[in-house]
């Protein structure tokens, strides 16, 4: 299986990019992943937002294959702790997915049409994050997650 971190907006802080890519690289050695950058709408003071949140849908959803599993960070998703979603990642690979894929929207967050083509929701905690710091904490609950699975011992309990 194949994860992919579908985000709307690139990261611009120095820092982050520094931690977000060194998760990556340390994602590298469990499982194939790749982040792809949607780029943020230009001229958003003349749309609605629902309008943004349809034009961010269109972007978004060009990404996805139809045997794409899509897991939308969401407010409104159902939270884990870091075991639970090692577990929660463990079944995607157990079924056999090619490709799961977990989207960050825009600062409105999703349109109607992503949530129904959405095969689940999952939300990183009830506080609010910025962008930015839900594509590193994500990072480093993957990461996290994956030496869960192998028995690693990153995680303490």
């Amino acid at each position: 299986m194949k994860i992919n971190l579908l985000t709307v907006g690139k990261t611009t802080n120095p820092q982050m990019i520094k931690l977000q890519d060194e998760y990556q690289n340390r994602l590298k050695f469990y499982i194939p992943f790749e982040s792809i950058v949607i780029p943020e709408l230009k001229n958003t003071k003349k749309l609605s937002i629902p309008e943004q949140k349809e034009k961010e849908a269109d972007m978004i959803l060009k990404q996805i294959d139809n045997a794409d599993d899509l897991v939308l960070l969401d407010d409104k998703g159902k939270q884990l702790t870091s075991v639970g979603f090692s577990e929660f990642i463990q079944k995607k690979m157990n079924a056999g997915n090619k490709r799961t894929v977990f989207v960050v929207g825009g600062p409105y967050g999703f349109s109607q049409r992503v949530y129904d083509r959405a095969n689940g929701l999952l939300s990183l905690s009830t506080m609010t994050f910025s962008h930015q710091m839900v594509r590193l904490i994500f990072l480093e609950q993957l990461y996290r997650a994956m030496t869960i699975i192998k028995g690693e011992p990153y995680h303490h309990e």
